[in-house]
């Protein structure tokens, strides 16, 4: 009888890993602790946990000789800045976007893998930015340059993405592919624009740097292949229904 049969399977709200959400939750987590500070000390985590290139500068380390900081206090604003947000307008642009690309790079790179690379994407994109705007006074927050790695990374896996393939047995998008190059150029020539017309430079908001979105692209395309090896391997085939 009808009544009887069992129900289908309840689909899940979000068809995201739940290494995807789970960074998404950290992020806002992580937002909601730095607001709700008393008095300065929003503003003061973003001097001191983002990335501030004038720390690194000559003037800098000249001015605070007596104090200039642990090689761990200069390192870790590298990693730290990507969960600081300037508001929760930015911490939602960056998570949709997290929820748009990190899931198919999530699942074919797995969970470890997949928050290994969006760290040295993240990594790569204040490197980026240090190098082009050395000494700069205006502190640099935001998961953006880790999440444009991940966009690159998503695009070049995209062709693996088809309902009827293995997950993760079709080989990456060549890099100089027209899809590709296509997709770096009208990416670069977005970031290029921000650059021209100031949207997005940061400033006292703490807003990503266009510099770093195009370091943490560009890791991404050249870092894909690399992390593609390294990656668990999937065995079976596909079953015809």
């Amino acid at each position: 009888m009808a009544f009887l049969q069992s129900a289908p399977p309840r689909q899940p709200l979000f068809h995201a890993p739940a290494v995807v959400l789970w960074l998404i939750g950290g992020l806002a987590a992580l937002h909601l602790a730095r607001v709700t500070r008393p008095g300065d000390q929003p503003r003061s985590l973003i001097y001191e946990f983002g990335l501030y290139p004038l720390r690194y500068s000559r003037t800098f380390l000249e001015s605070h000789m007596a104090n200039p900081g642990t090689v761990w206090e200069r390192a870790i604003p590298f990693v730290s800045y990507m969960g600081l947000h300037s508001d929760w307008t930015h911490l939602i642009v960056n998570s949709f976007f997290l929820l748009a690309f990190g899931p198919i790079v999530a699942r074919r790179f797995g969970g470890a893998l997949f928050l290994l690379f969006f760290a040295v994407c993240g990594v790569a994109g204040a490197v980026t930015y240090l190098a082009l705007n050395w000494a700069s006074p205006v502190p640099v927050v935001g998961a953006s340059g880790a999440i444009s790695g991940l966009m690159a990374a998503a695009f070049r896996m995209l062709p693996g993405q088809a309902p009827w393939a293995v997950p993760g047995e079709t080989p990456l998008a060549p890099l100089f592919s027209r899809q590709i190059l296509t997709v770096t150029a009208l990416w670069a020539a977005i970031n290029l624009l921000t650059g021209l017309t100031g949207v997005g430079i940061g400033g006292e908001s703490g807003l990503i740097a266009w510099q770093a979105h195009l370091g943490g692209f560009i890791a991404g395309l050249l870092l894909s292949g690399l992390f593609d090896t390294l990656r668990p391997r999937v065995t079976g085939a596909p079953v015809d229904h």
